[in-house]
């Protein structure tokens, strides 16, 4: 005993302490420093925050506070912001304070941290204990029911036979004794041997397939590749010949597309779990009719017991003249399992695009089976139940717009030779779909060679245990054929989907699918627009083009020109949209192709009726924008009816109004029809119905564009002899512009429409408005017109300041009237030429429109006198009036069209009549042989001339027409140069009784007759003003003052200061004068002067001549005898000839009027004297 166990006999050389079954005099090893011991401690940071982190945080906040102060504070009152300050002092100095001891705090964290760590290291240690303990008291409650190996008997006869034993176990020498170890060459020369022997076993007996003839041999092991499927190293478990193969490794040849997610979950070469169930499931696979020889069943130390019997169950059969094929069966598993890897891929692909927000459109089902994935795409929401009373769709619209079915699935078979087993066909013989004719002679070559080497010659004939499976990946595409609404014809399905396994992409496989299912329904769509019931909206083909919006189907439709709308399906949620690419294509168009879409994606199907009607808007828009830049007053809607608006015709769609500014009952209407514009040129009115206000078409006329822009105009104005009154029919004109029929296409593009046809339009319309107003007064007064070129229109019309000039103006014809009959019955008619033109301008312009009436005149009285433009041949003397002095030419302007001939008959009137007067004027000097009237100034607008040397009259005239005349008058002197200075004051106050007699029959003689009458009694005037600012020549002793002033023509009254006596002046005919007493009416008894006798003639003035409260004259009788008898005496040579008595008074000359009027007031101021 002591023999077979030196080392438990064995004398301890050393006497020190044993310490953990080590000798205490062992080489002392380095002991570890406290800082190696400290880094041995876990690092615990649970709940513990950086002091960094504090700091920033405070200083942070306190830093945005005081921003929000400055920003605040100036606009708080002075104790508002002293109570903010005061908030935020206290506010943050608690936080500082907080601040400033967890720093103190932060001092011990060192130790802190330390502390922590230990008591880390001890609740680790802890746990440790109490796992060791836990093993244990699991070791002893598994090992007590646990059975003890049989008694070694042969070892104990040695021991107690030899004293002890000859062998060890073999546990023990497997245990102890480590096995040679074997040269390199040695290695190699095994390996290679080894690889003969794969190699002779693969060549001659080992059934493989002929998927897997591209395989090589190394190290060992097998390396089989098939393409698109996997790649597989194999080994032998021994040498012999019924030794079954095992896998070594295995890598899946395929490829990862689309997001790079995909590889790092599922890599080429599995790992893992997932290798592990490979390996072992292809193990079993391999080694499924391998036969366990019966002395390794169960091993010979280990007495069988109850659990042993049934431990390995027996394993299945190699049928009866079957050779076994694991090669195959290997392959068969392989390929369910690329192919499931790649599922597997599939599915781990489409959850991530739910996870990146596709969750909501789209649907993932895997089978129990994971051998089918199915995907359905465009989900929908169900809609909200619509109320009872509201209209229902009529199509339902599906709740999914496809589904996308990915399985494994055998290939179908083809049926060519060797594709369809039959009975004559031996097992083994018969081909999978996909082999090409070469591997099929490939196969039944190698397979018949090796069955017939394991076979003897009378065996019967043996088949393979297994055949190939071929499987692949089979993509079923079930769109609806309803989805969006939209009924899709089977046809537009015929794609067909492959899986590569070197591209696995199920997002590119989803898209390629939505792509042709939205292609599809995009053109349903087109169709619908181009040939449905809207076909009349979009007629040619090229107004819907297909197209791709990036990797997206669109349908481009053309609005209108330049304005082009995408309808895309988003390929996640399925939902149409709508975007503009157009010129316009600003924000505000945004939300409002956002709404529209939203609208049609409750219900797809309005979607063309959504396109047709966006189709109006926007050429609408398009037109109002332009027309606004115009600075034009645009409406989309008027208060019409239904009625009304039908008078546009059934092509009409929508509808802008511009209305004019200068004639608000009138609008130039843009009708959007289905191929291009139409114009028309309204007028209307309102009507009040049911307490409601609308608008009624009084006339409508269409414009044709073609022949406006082409300066086609000219002639066939002079045809517009229709009325825009209510209730009047529009007369039958041929060729005219504005016709009841619809206008002629212009040969432009569909909807095409430029700002300068829309002011040309607009300006066009204005000259037809104010046209028409001039017509209709001209026919209201039974005036016929008729219509000439404008090139005739006199070359002074630029004076007239009418803005930016229309290119329309050059071709828009005038009106021309006959002078007798639009100046039937207006003063002076026959100073007018026969032929007078009216001219509308400014109509092209946003100023009001005006009108021009140029006549010629007969005579022609150049303008004289400072304001009548001397240098220039056209001259204005007032905003209304130009005149061509070289043409003899008068233009009136009027401001208002619907008044201008009313206008133009009363500047007609005032200027001819200033015109008459003028030309009478320059012939009196001839005619009545006054060499001293002379013309001063003459400019249409006065008139201004000397009645008598030295002084003048000035004569205008207002309101001819509608109250008959009248003038004023303003008499001046004229000195020698060109100063002025007032005039005779009682001719001044005369001229409210001179105007009444140019009023009085024909002009020219009531002018001669006031310059008549104001010549004779200019002496007179003179010395009767005199009395009025003469101290000196007051009459009578005592100064006594008086008045003088008018009481008609020639008939001047001087009033005596005691306002009861006075004496009048009268101009009689043939230049006499009579001095009256004022009691005394003209009209009364006359006494001549051949009656004596005082007291009749006393009497006679008494009973007859007494007015209002003026007395009579005491003793006028004498006082005028006295007079006559002092001018004889004062000798006045012919002169006293001139004066005669009458009853009340007497008669002289007007020459000497003066004189004796003056003696006659100074001797009845004695007289009134000295009776009081």
């Amino acid at each position: 005993m002591s023999q077979s166990l030196p080392l438990m006999n064995m004398p301890s050389s050393h006497s020190g302490p044993i310490v953990n079954g080590i000798n205490g005099h062992l080489p002392k090893q380095e002991v570890p420093t406290l800082e190696d011991l400290e880094s041995e401690l876990p690092v615990v940071n649970n709940d513990q925050i950086p002091l960094s982190e504090v700091l920033s945080r405070v200083v942070q906040d306190i830093y945005a506070e005081l921003l929000t102060l400055s920003d605040t504070l100036p606009s708080s009152s002075d104790s508002a912001r002293k109570r903010m300050l005061a908030d935020f002092v206290v506010k943050h100095k608690k936080q500082v304070v907080k601040l400033f001891a967890v720093v103190k705090w932060a001092r011990d964290a060192e130790d802190v941290q330390k502390c922590m760590n230990i008591t880390a290291f001890l609740m680790d240690q802890n746990a440790q204990f109490e796992e060791a303990v836990e093993a244990v008291t699991l070791a002893r409650e598994s090992l007590a029911p646990a059975r003890l190996r049989n008694h070694d008997l042969l070892t104990s006869l040695d021991v107690l036979t030899t004293g002890s034993y000859l062998r060890l176990p073999t546990a023990i020498k497997k245990l102890i004794i480590p096995p040679k170890r074997l040269s390199k060459d040695e290695i190699s020369q095994t390996l290679s041997s080894f690889d003969h022997l794969i190699r002779f076993r693969l060549r001659m007996s080992e059934l493989v397939p002929v998927e897997m003839n591209k395989y090589s041999v190394s190290s060992a092991q097998a390396h089989f590749h098939v393409p698109g499927l996997f790649s597989v190293s194999l080994s032998l478990r021994g040498s012999e010949p019924g030794d079954a193969w095992f896998m070594v490794d295995v890598e899946f040849d395929i490829k990862v597309g689309g997001d790079d997610t995909g590889v790092v979950a599922f890599p080429r070469s599995p790992t893992g779990i997932t290798k592990r169930y490979i390996a072992d499931e292809a193990d079993a696979r391999l080694a499924r009719y391998m036969v366990v020889p019966t002395e390794m069943a169960v091993e010979p130390d280990i007495q069988p017991g109850p659990s042993h019997v049934q431990a390995q169950p027996p394993g299945p059969k190699l049928p009866e003249n079957a050779v076994d094929a694991p090669l195959m069966r290997l392959y068969n598993f392989m390929q369910m399992m690329s192919l499931s890897y790649q599922l597997e891929i599939l599915h781990y692909q489409a959850q991530r695009m739910r996870s990146l927000g596709w969750a909501d459109y789209l649907k993932v089902e895997f089978s129990k089976d994971r051998k089918t994935l199915t995907v359905t795409y465009w989900i929908r929401q169900p809609a909200p139940p619509r109320p009872p009373n509201a209209p229902q769709f009529k199509t339902k619209i599906p709740l999914l717009g496809g589904t996308l079915s990915i399985s494994v699935e055998p290939k179908c078979s083809t049926g060519s030779r060797g594709d369809v087993n039959s009975g004559s066909i031996p097992k083994g013989m018969s081909h999978p779909p996909g082999r090409s004719h070469k591997d099929r002679v490939l196969h039944e070559i190698g397979l018949t060679s090796k069955l017939r080497r394991t076979q003897g010659t009378v065996a019967p004939s043996k088949t393979p245990s297994d055949e190939v499976e071929r499987l692949h990946l089979m993509v079923k595409w079930s769109p609806e054929a309803t989805a969006l609404g939209f009924l899709t014809a089977p046809s537009d399905w015929l794609v067909q989907y492959e899986i590569s396994s070197s591209d696995l992409d199920f997002q590119g496989l989803l898209t390629k699918a939505v792509r042709v299912h939205s292609q599809a329904i995009l053109k349903v769509f087109s169709r619908q627009l181009c040939e449905g019931p809207y076909r009349s909206v979009f007629p040619n083909s090229d107004e819907v083009v297909m197209s791709m919006d990036g990797d997206t189907p669109a349908l481009q439709i053309f609005l209108c020109a330049g304005e082009v709308v995408v309808v895309t399906i988003d390929p996640r949620t399925g939902r149409l949209n709508l975007r503009d690419t157009g010129d316009l294509a600003a924000a505000g168009r945004g939300p409002r192709f956002a709404a529209v879409s939203e609208k049609i994606n409750e219900n797809p199907i309005m979607i063309v009726t959504a396109i047709v009607s966006l189709r109006y808007n926007t050429i609408v828009e398009s037109a109002e924008q332009k027309a606004v830049s115009l600075g034009l007053q645009t409406y989309r809607h008027r208060n019409m009816s239904r009625e009304e608006l039908a008078k546009f015709g059934a092509s009409a769609r929508a509808h802008l109004f511009v209305q004019l500014q200068n004639f608000p009952t009138h609008y130039l209407v843009l009708v959007i029809a289905d191929d291009d514009f139409k114009f028309a040129l309204v007028s209307v009115k309102s009507v009040v119905e049911n307490a409601h206000t609308s608008m009624v078409m009084d006339d409508i006329g269409w414009l044709d564009v073609a022949r406006i822009r082409g300066n086609e105009i000219r002639v066939q104005l002079s045809q517009f002899e229709d009325r825009f009154e209510a209730g009047m029919k529009r007369k039958a004109v041929g060729g005219d512009l504005m016709s009841r029929t619809s206008p002629t296409k212009p040969d432009t593009e569909s909807f095409k429409l430029e700002s300068e046809v829309i002011r040309e339009l607009y300006a066009y319309c204005c000259a037809r408005v104010s046209h028409t107003k001039v017509e209709q007064q001209l026919k209201s007064r039974g005036i016929p017109y008729t219509h000439v070129s404008p090139s005739a229109s006199p070359e002074f019309l630029h004076e007239i300041p009418r803005g930016i000039h229309s290119s329309l103006a050059s071709s828009v014809p005038v009106l021309c009237v006959q002078s007798k009959d639009i100046l039937s019955g207006v003063p002076a008619a026959e100073a007018a030429m026969p032929n007078i033109r009216v001219v509308p301008i400014n109509w092209w312009s946003e100023r009001k429109c005006q009108v021009v009436t140029c006549v010629k005149l007969k005579y022609v009285q150049p303008p004289v006198g400072k304001t009548a433009g001397m240098g220039s041949t056209v001259i204005r003397p007032s905003k209304s009036v130009i005149y061509d002095t070289r043409e003899a030419i008068v233009s009136f302007l009027s401001e208002d069209v619907n008044t201008c001939v009313d206008e133009f008959l009363d500047e007609w009137a005032r200027v001819s009549t200033i015109v008459v007067i003028a030309r009478e004027v320059s012939q009196m000097a001839k005619a009545k042989h006054w060499d001293d009237v002379r013309l001063l100034s003459f400019d249409l607008q006065t008139v201004e001339f000397t009645y008598t040397t030295g002084y003048a009259l000035s004569i205008s005239c207002t309101n001819q027409q509608s109250t008959g005349g009248s003038y004023q008058l303003r008499f001046s002197r004229v000195s020698s140069g060109t100063s002025r200075a007032p005039g005779v004051s009682l001719h001044d106050e005369a001229a409210p009784f001179l105007r009444p007699l140019l009023r009085n029959g024909r002009l020219a003689t009531s002018l001669a007759e006031v310059v008549d009458m104001l010549r004779d009694t200019l002496p007179m005037a003179l010395e009767l003003e005199s009395l009025t600012r003469d101290d000196a020549n007051k009459p009578g002793a005592a100064g006594l003052k008086v008045d003088v002033f008018p009481k008609a023509c020639g008939w001047y009254r001087v009033l005596l200061g005691d306002l009861r006596h006075a004496l009048d002046f009268r101009l009689m005919a043939g230049k006499k004068v009579v001095i009256l007493d004022g009691s005394y009416s003209i009209f009364g008894t006359i006494v001549r002067d051949t009656d004596l006798d005082a007291k009749e003639r006393g009497l006679g003035s008494e009973a007859n001549g007494t007015i209002g409260v003026l007395q009579a004259i005491p003793d006028f009788h004498k006082v005028i005898e006295d007079v006559v008898h002092d001018i004889k005496l004062d000798c006045w040579g012919a002169e006293s000839h001139s004066v005669a008595l009458i009853g009340v008074g007497l008669v002289c000359h007007v020459s000497v009027a003066g004189k004796v009027g003056l003696a006659v007031l100074r001797r009845v101021a004695d007289r009134l004297s000295g009776v009081r």
